[in-house]
């Protein structure tokens, strides 16, 4: 399925403040981002500097489309800019991937009604307002795995009263809309995304999240509690079965953003570790680490697996770009094969750099916090093997 042509179409200036394009941008906040992602990480709090800075440089609207002053990027835009602001701080990179993703599905989907559509996508564009999926539960686990939402929504006659909790919220302080996955009250129960502005009556954000990896996503719980939404806000509604198989398009994106995070982790840690091993000179050997056959060969094999991110990334995104998207068990496979590299690249280097890899003072042991949480993302490598060896099989 190809973008839609008022996706393409530019009716405002576009690139950005004195040419930049948007993927300078990214690299220019990425070094601001990347000075006090240590002091993010330990507050563990939503970076308000950052996507205050995002903002001003209007990338929070890159996805949205032109005809309403955005970028209306394709995804290998969107791969680069989210790639560079992760190699900074990977969970301001993540928070704003989701945004990414969901303005894409907004201006594609024949569902949303166009005013709300129109006021989600303005805000980004205006104000740099965010929105996220709220999905996971504490009795559901991840719905990627299959059953029903505890959240509920129950019908009124002037719209929905929405009911539940919702754990791992990405971006949850940040956020000025939430997309809520919920199921209705009916007899037979349609399952789908209502959406929520964050301040309404009802909505509470319980501080929970403290993990070791990805601190500053704001991953904290939501509770909504009888919160009172219009009629047109329940945004797509289906059967449980109509979201039985995830959509390429949608798929593609987040799968490759996703992976686009942690590939940029992986990177900041090869990056500093050759700069450790050029600048590291026991007294000895006499000479630098760089020079050291074992650690050559060490910094040589993270740039083959480098090499193949950027390759598959690349691959991924140029599909998409084309309207021609992998299929949602490939887009997995991308997901997968990226983030182990990206975990066997910064093992890697700790291994490499001993206990310097390890010590708070450096960012290397951040790193190897931040890049583990690739395996919690959906889809999780078990279940891509499992699909793709069915589908190799016949099975």
């Amino acid at each position: 399925v190809k973008l839609a042509e008022a996706y393409r179409e530019a009716k405002r200036p576009w690139p950005l403040q004195d040419n930049e394009t948007p993927t300078e941008a990214a690299g220019r906040l990425a070094e601001r981002f990347a000075d006090r992602a240590a002091v993010q990480d330990r507050q563990a709090a939503f970076a308000r500097d950052n996507f205050e800075e995002i903002a001003q440089a209007r990338l929070a609207a890159l996805a949205v489309p032109r005809l309403l002053g955005g970028g209306g990027a394709g995804l290998g835009e969107a791969r680069c800019v989210i790639g560079r602001l992760a190699e900074g701080d990977p969970s301001t990179a993540l928070i704003l991937a989701m945004q990414f993703v969901h303005h894409v599905g907004i201006a594609l989907s024949p569902s949303w009604p166009r005013h709300l559509a129109r006021r989600v996508q303005t805000g980004a564009v205006e104000r740099g307002e965010l929105i996220n999926i709220l999905r996971v539960e504490p009795e559901l686990g991840s719905p990627a795995r299959g059953g029903l939402p505890a959240t509920t929504a129950r019908r009124t006659d002037t719209g929905w009263v929405i009911e539940g909790r919702k754990i791992y919220s990405t971006g949850s302080t940040g956020l000025t809309f939430a997309l809520v996955w919920a199921k209705t009250d009916d007899e037979q129960p349609s399952v789908g995304l209502l959406l929520v502005p964050m301040d309404a009556d009802g909505v509470r954000i319980e501080e929970t999240w403290d993990a070791a990896g990805m601190r500053g996503t704001a991953s904290h719980d939501v509770i909504f509690e009888g919160v009172v939404v219009p009629a047109d806000h329940a945004v797509d509604l289906r059967p449980p079965s109509g979201w039985s198989s995830g959509d390429p398009l949608h798929t593609a994106w987040n799968t490759t953003l996703i992976s686009a995070v942690y590939d940029g982790v992986a990177r900041s840690a090869q990056a500093w570790l050759l700069s450790f091993l050029r600048d590291r000179v026991p007294s000895n050997l006499g000479t630098s680490l760089a020079q050291l056959p074992r650690l050559q060969e060490i910094a040589g094999e993270n740039e083959r697996l480098l090499f193949v991110n950027e390759t598959l990334l690349n691959a991924a995104a140029a599909a998409v770009d084309a309207g021609t998207p992998n299929t949602a068990a490939r887009s997995g496979l991308v997901k997968t094969s990226v983030t182990e590299n990206a975990i066997a690249i910064v093992q890697r280097a700790v291994e490499a750099s001993g206990n310097h890899g390890l010590s708070r003072a450096n960012p290397l042991e951040r790193h190897l916090r931040d890049v583990l949480c690739a395996r919690i993302h959906t889809p999780q490598g078990d279940s891509v093997r499992l699909a793709a060896g069915r589908l190799a099989l016949g099975v």
